[in-house]
């Protein structure tokens, strides 16, 4: 397979890059979608594109990162964001949905990378987003730091969100996990049903001694699992409240850095009835 060094994206990403990121528009929230090769993936990747109107100041300009972009017709991201900005509710937002690979390789711990299928390629996404669509989004807005960075997915691809955010809070000052897999282990098998406390992330905070400089937004509904194709979130609001437990205990945690909310479900209706909640924290006046 010939391999398309990542500078030389499509022109049309370009186009759409360049216009939404260099024009103060006066048009409403606009919507694109457009593909990239990734050479640590090894695949072309699929992008929805969604922002408000451009401010005449770069750096006021907020950045969502959204894994598994494929949801975001199913919960109507456009139109929520369209609304909330129009209501004067949200700031300059650029959202950059990633549509999902292969969900169970890619996404995962990225220094705790699994066996057989389970998150055996979280560390070539995490060099993706690192490497690649971060600095490349960054150099297109031409600016040197967004004024905000958020980071959100929904079952495993909010487990991946959650630890790019951890490893990289250099970058990224806020995670959304809407029906995490905090359970995910580090096989193929699942882990005990009576021990939904244990897992990869839960090793990965334990052993965490100060604070990555994180906001957190996090959402569960009634225990089951997200019905997302390739998709292991399990046990999922026990497993979260566990992990919200653990992170609340940590004593780099303020009071006000948890945001936890509950709820019946954990699929796209109940995902689009919590994102107003979610995008007003994440990027609200």
């Amino acid at each position: 397979m010939k391999v398309i060094p990542y500078t030389l994206f499509s022109s049309t990403l370009k186009f759409c890059l360049l216009s939404l990121l260099f024009t103060a528009c006066k048009k409403g929230v606009q919507e694109q979608t457009d593909e990239l090769y990734s050479r640590h993936l090894q695949r072309h990747v699929k992008l929805t594109v969604i922002h408000t109107p451009v401010p005449g100041e770069k750096a006021d300009i907020n950045l969502l990162v959204l894994n598994d972009g494929q949801q975001s017709a199913s919960i109507r991201l456009a139109t929520v964001i369209d609304s909330l900005y129009k209501a004067g509710q949200i700031q300059p937002l650029v959202v950059v949905a990633i549509h999902a690979g292969n969900r169970k390789e890619e996404f995962g711990i990225a220094d705790k990378k699994g066996t057989g299928s389970t998150g055996e390629k979280a560390d070539h996404y995490d060099s993706f987003f690192n490497n690649e669509l971060y600095p490349f989004v960054k150099k297109k807005a031409g600016v040197r730091k967004f004024h905000t960075v958020t980071i959100a997915g929904f079952g495993a691809g909010a487990l991946s969100a959650l630890d790019i955010a951890w490893t990289h809070p250099d970058k990224i000052s806020k995670v959304g996990v809407f029906s995490g897999a905090f359970n995910r282990s580090d096989t193929t098998e699942k882990p005990v049903s009576d021990s939904v406390c244990n897992g990869m992330m839960y090793e990965k905070v334990r052993s965490s001694r100060k604070r990555p400089g994180l906001q957190f937004w996090i959402y569960a509904g009634q225990n089951g699992t997200t019905a997302l194709p390739n998709d292991d979130a399990d046990n999922i609001l026990n497993s979260t409240t566990c992990f919200v437990e653990l992170l609340s205990s940590k004593k780099f945690m303020t009071d006000d850095g948890i945001v936890y909310n509950k709820g019946l479900g954990n699929d796209a209706a109940a995902w689009q009835q919590q994102l107003p909640g979610f995008l007003k924290w994440a990027v609200g006046k």
